[in-house]
């Protein structure tokens, strides 16, 4: 089984596939996620026949997310390939991540909340897992937008 994982939310754009759950081939670039990610995936097609693709669909950069998700929903509709999401803080050690400004999103036990960072913050980058196991992806594919409306 091939999948593929697109964490586009921030800088870089990462992309991992993976065989068998294991990851196999990573693509990072600072391009623009409307630019760059058709490129990746017509790399990625040209090699693999895939089975899967999970994207992270909150939060971060909207139009990132919006972007992505418009273009791996119509490959997987296209490709007839399953298409998964899941949060960022997946990712990157449950750090805040880049909101507003100098606000930034924060996952807390009530939900995610955005506010300024306090002094002691930790901020860990986006990382792709070696093994896709013990993520929670959803069938829930759309945008989610954590931002109250201005």
């Amino acid at each position: 089984m091939t999948e593929v994982l697109v964490i586009s939310i921030s800088k870089p754009l990462l992309v991992g596939v993976y065989k068998d759950k294991k990851l196999i081939k990573v693509f990072e670039n600072d391009g623009m996620t409307s630019d760059v990610l058709p490129l990746i995936f017509e790399e990625i097609l040209k090699e693999f026949k895939l089975d899967n693709i999970y994207y992270v669909n909150t939060p971060g950069s909207y139009m990132a997310i919006k972007v992505a998700y418009v273009f791996l929903k119509t490959l997987c509709i296209t490709q007839n390939i399953s298409l998964r999401a899941c949060s960022g803080f997946e990712f990157n050690e449950n750090s805040p991540i880049k909101a507003l400004g100098k606000k930034y999103f924060i996952n807390s036990k009530n939900g995610v909340k955005v506010d300024f960072l306090e002094n002691n913050s930790r901020m860990s980058a986006f990382k792709l897992p070696d093994v896709l196991k013990d993520i929670n992806f959803s069938t829930q594919t759309l945008p989610i937008y954590n931002l109250p409306a201005v």
